[in-house]
C-alpha cells in the first residue's frame, strides 16, 4: 500500500533568511495585481494572503488559513470590508479579529484563538507591496527599481496527526466497495480501495472473494464490503432495512476529490449552512459507543434528529416527524478509493407508521438528499485539505462543532487501536519465530 501521507506534506516549511538587503522588507506581489480577491503570498518562509478589503483600498495582510478548519483563504470573498471564509461563514476585519461566526448566533463571542495572524507592517513602495513579518529597525522598505517577489509559501501545515484516504490504520476497517446489484452470481467487479485495486468475485453458490486476498469480504444492508486486514471496527446498524413498511432507493455512486476524512465531517456538520444573522446553531451533545457514537436532538415542529456514526466512514442521519410517525433516513458509505478520490454511496429510506410511504414521497426524499449531496460535493474540493486532522489544537472549534469532535476523537482512536494491534501482532511473530 502506498505510504500515508500523514507526515511529509504536512510538516511546516521551512524560514527564508532572505529579505531585501537585510531590511527585513520583501516584496510579495506588484501593486496592481492586488485586488479584493485573497492572493496567497510569501514573505520570510510565512504564507499570507494579500488584498484590499474595498477597490482602492489599502492592502491588507492576513495569515494563509482560516483557524477553524483550515480552509485557505485564497478561497475567501469580501463582505462588507471583511474578509469572509466560504465554508462556514466566519469573518475578520483588517487587523485579523474575528468579528463574526454565525454559528454562535448574533450575542455569540468569537474565542480569541479565532482571530488571524497579521506581519508586523505591510507597505505599498515603488508599485510593489512590501511585507515585514518581523518588527524591523527599517521603518519603510527600500527603494528598488527590480525587486525580486519572495517564493509563495507552502501554507502551514497541521502539528499533529492527519488521517488520509491511505493512512495504514484503515486497512483494519470494513469499507464498502459495490452495491450487492453490481455484484451477479458467478460475476465479479472492480474497485479501488486504499490505493489499490481488488477484484471481488461471487461465486455460483454466492460466497465472496477478494484478489488480493482479503481478511474479509461481507454482504450486509445491500453493500459489498471488505476489511483487508482484521478489522477494529464494526459495521453499522439500520433498523429501518429490517421494517417491511419502509422504501429505500439507492442513489448512484458519486465520487469526489476531497479525503474521506473531511467529507465525513461535512456529513456531520450543520454549521457551514449557518449565514448571519441567524439563531445560534445548537448541536447535542454526541453519546459515545463502541465504534462511533450517537447523538439525538429534539428540533421545532416536533421533529427528532439522529445521527449514528461508525468508524471509519458510516454515517446515518434519521429525521422523525413526532406528529405524524414519518421517518427518513440517509444512510451514507464513503469508501476512500485513492489519495484524492473518494466514493459515496448513500441510500434513502422512508417509512410511515401506517404504510402511506409511496414511491413519490421517496422520489421526493431522494432528490432532497442528492441535492445536499451535490451542494457539499461542490463545496469541499476548494476547502478541504489532504486528510482529516485528528490533534484538536491544530484546529479551533466552538459549540456546533461537537459532531466534528466526536468524528476526530473516534478517529483518532481507531489509528491508536491499530496501532497498538499492530505492535501486539510484532511481538507475538518475533516470540514465534
Amino acid at each position: 500500500m502506498a505510504p500515508s501521507r500523514t507526515e511529509s506534506p504536512w510538516t511546516s516549511p521551512p524560514r527564508h533568511p532572505r529579505a531585501e538587503a537585510g531590511t527585513g522588507w520583501y516584496p510579495v506581489a506588484r501593486s496592481t495585481d492586488v485586488g479584493t480577491t485573497p492572493r496567497q503570498v510569501g514573505a520570510g518562509g510565512q504564507a499570507y494572503v494579500v488584498l484590499r478589503l474595498r477597490p482602492g483600498a489599502e492592502v491588507t495582510a492576513l495569515s494563509a488559513r482560516c483557524p477553524h478548519r483550515l480552509v485557505p483563504l485564497t478561497a475567501a470573498t469580501v463582505v462588507d470590508g471583511r474578509v469572509e471564509c466560504p465554508y462556514h461563514g466566519w469573518q475578520f476585519n483588517a487587523e485579523g479579529r474575528c468579528v463574526e461566526i454565525p454559528s454562535l448566533g448574533p450575542v455569540g463571542a468569537p474565542p480569541p484563538r479565532a482571530d488571524l495572524s497579521t506581519p508586523w507592517a505591510v507597505e505599498e513602495r515603488d508599485g510593489w507591496v512590501w511585507l515585514a513579518p518581523d518588527p524591523t529597525p527599517t521603518s519603510r522598505p527600500p527603494r528598488a527599481t527590480s525587486p525580486v517577489p519572495e517564493p509563495v509559501s507552502a501554507l502551514p501545515q497541521p502539528a499533529g496527526p492527519v488521517l488520509d484516504n491511505l493512512h495504514p490504520a484503515l486497512d483494519r476497517a470494513w469499507h464498502p466497495v459495490a452495491l450487492s446489484g453490481e455484484l451477479l452470481a458467478g460475476g465479479w467487479v472492480q474497485t479501488r480501495l486504499l490505493g489499490r485495486t481488488w477484484t471481488v468475485h461471487r461465486r455460483p453458490d454466492g460466497a465472496l472473494d477478494a484478489d488480493p486476498p482479503a481478511w474479509a469480504v461481507a454482504e450486509r444492508l445491500g453493500v459489498v464490503w471488505i476489511a483487508p486486514a482484521e478489522p477494529r471496527t464494526e459495521l453499522i446498524d439500520v433498523p429501518e432495512l429490517a421494517d417491511p413498511r419502509t422504501l429505500s432507493a439507492w442513489l448512484p455512486p458519486v465520487r469526489s476529490v476531497t479525503p474521506a476524512g473531511p467529507l465525513a465531517d461535512a456529513f456531520l456538520d450543520a454549521a457551514h449552512r449557518a449565514t448571519a444573522p441567524s439563531p445560534e446553531v445548537t448541536v447535542p451533545e454526541p453519546a459515545y459507543e463502541r465504534g462511533g457514537f450517537s447523538a439525538v436532538q429534539e428540533q421545532p415542529g416536533r421533529r427528532r434528529v439522529t445521527h449514528v456514526y461508525r468508524a471509519p466512514f458510516q454515517l446515518l442521519r434519521r429525521e422523525e416527524d413526532l406528529r405524524t410517525g414519518a421517518v427518513t433516513t440517509v444512510l451514507r458509505l464513503l469508501q476512500p478509493e485513492d489519495a484524492d478520490s473518494t466514493r459515496v454511496h448513500t441510500c434513502v429510506l422512508l417509512s410511515r407508521p401506517d404504510g402511506t410511504a409511496d414511491a413519490d414521497a421517496l422520489a421526493a426524499a431522494v432528490a432532497s438528499a442528492a441535492a445536499a449531496l451535490a451542494e457539499d460535493l461542490a463545496l469541499l474540493p476548494r476547502l478541504a485539505g489532504g486528510g482529516l486532522p485528528l490533534l484538536p489544537r491544530d484546529e479551533l472549534h466552538v459549540r456546533a462543532d461537537r459532531l466534528g469532535v466526536a468524528l476526530r476523537r473516534t478517529l483518532a482512536d481507531l489509528v491508536a487501536d491499530c496501532a497498538a494491534a499492530e505492535r501486539a501482532a510484532a511481538l507475538e511473530e518475533r516470540a514465534t519465530a
